[in-house]
Parts: structure tokens; sequence; C-alpha cells
């Protein structure tokens, strides 16, 4: 297998006039190697939403950080969300995961907003009917497992991204977008998710009415440097 590396890029805003988004996001690095990022929405907006997707992301990223499997994570944080707040709110979640001992990108999902799988060109969508976490006792994720190759992206995002300008009449055609992006040649996650928020603001005349979090991952050839980063950029 050639030395590949992963490079990951995530881009958010806040609904107009709301002091907190309601997405919340956390990474964490897998105890078999690689990495781990939950995505969660809680239901309604501001400090309310961002509590209940605060439960559900802390959940499974404490089991994730246990080894847990991923799919054993996001039923378990559904049962908590449900256990913790008697089933009278939800929340969507993703689980995307670069993992090393299985040499595969996991995407779960518990949202029905789509996820987008890049690869040599082709676009393929992840849209299962699936229920948001927190409902009832037993729901489950729909997973998919692609081997990790170079070329290889993902496009998870909240469901702002989705109804951005609908209410004046417009919004994206996001698999044609995302082709569009893909036809440019090899993934540049930072880019993509940046372009994807600034067209989803725009198209809300810069206010929006929802949350909106895009986060874009990708494998590429190995860039020849042995060293890790993380850069982090939050106005407030």
């Amino acid at each position: 297998m050639p030395p590949m590396e992963a490079q990951v890029a995530v881009a958010k805003t806040r609904k107009y006039a709301t002091s907190e988004s309601g997405d919340s996001l956390e990474m964490i690095e897998r105890p078999t190697g690689g990495l781990s990022l939950v995505l969660a929405d809680g239901q309604t907006s501001g400090k309310a939403a961002k509590a209940i997707a605060g439960i559900v992301v802390r959940k499974a990223i404490s089991l994730l950080a246990d080894g847990v499997r991923d799919g054993a994570a996001a039923r378990a944080a559904s049962d908590y969300l449900y256990t913790h707040r008697s089933g009278k709110v939800l929340a969507t979640l993703n689980i995307l995961s670069i993992d090393l001992l299985s040499q595969s990108l996991v995407v779960s999902r518990n949202n029905p907003a789509p996820v987008f799988l890049v690869e040599a060109g082709e676009l393929q969508v992840l849209d299962g009917a699936v229920d948001p976490v927190g409902g009832r006792r037993g729901v489950r994720p729909e997973i998919h497992e692609v081997p990790l190759r170079p070329g290889l992206a993902a496009v998870v995002f909240t469901d702002g991204l989705m109804v951005a300008g609908e209410r004046f009449g417009r919004s994206i055609d996001l698999p044609r977008r995302i082709r569009e992006l893909a036809a440019e040649g090899v993934p540049h996650p930072a880019r993509w998710a940046d372009g994807l928020l600034a067209e989803a603001v725009a198209l809300e005349d810069s206010r929006p009415a929802d949350d909106i979090t895009v986060l874009v991952a990708a494998i590429l050839d190995w860039q020849g440097e042995d060293v890790r980063r993380l850069t982090v950029r939050m106005p407030f």
C-alpha cells in the first residue's frame, strides 16, 4: 500500500442572531490508530440545541476513546440521549472515522442529510433512510466502509447547508457542486469546506436561518513530511 496522509477541514457558522451554534463537533485519535470525528446537530437552536448536541458528542467520543466500534458508539449515544431527556428531544449524528486498523474510511449516519463520497472523480451519495438519535431505544446508524486510497474524500454536513436559501427560493445543488469540486483534481478539504459554507451563507444573504457545519476529509498521497498539524480558528 502506498504511503498516504489524511487531511481534514471543518467550516461552521451559527444561526443569525443566536449566541451559540447548535452544531457540535469533536475529534479524537482512535486507540487502534487513526482519527474519528463526531458531528451532532441538536434539536431547536442556540444554547438548548448546543446542550443536546454536546450530550451526544461527548458520549460517542468517550466510547470511541475506549475502543468501541463506531456503530455501537452511535447506538449507545442515542440510548443515552433518550434516557437523559426521556425521548423528548432529538439530534442528528454523524461519525466519520479514518480507521488505520481496518484501513478503511468508516461513515456512520443518523442524519437525514446525505454524505457524499468522492473517489476517482466519481460521486457516491449515501442517503439511506435513517432516524435521528434520542427518540427511542435501539436507533441504529447506516454504516459504510470504504478502503483507504489516495483521492478518496468525504463531505459531511448538517441540514443548514441543504436548506440554505430556500426561504428566498434558491438553494445549492449539492451533487452538482461537489462533482464540480471533484473535477478540479486532487481533493482540497479546506477549500471545499470554506467554499461550500461561503456559498450557503451568500444564499442566506449573510443571515443564516440555521446553523451550518461542513466537514471534509480526504485521503491523499503522502506529502513527504512526518509531521501532524492541527489548526483552529474560532471567532468569539
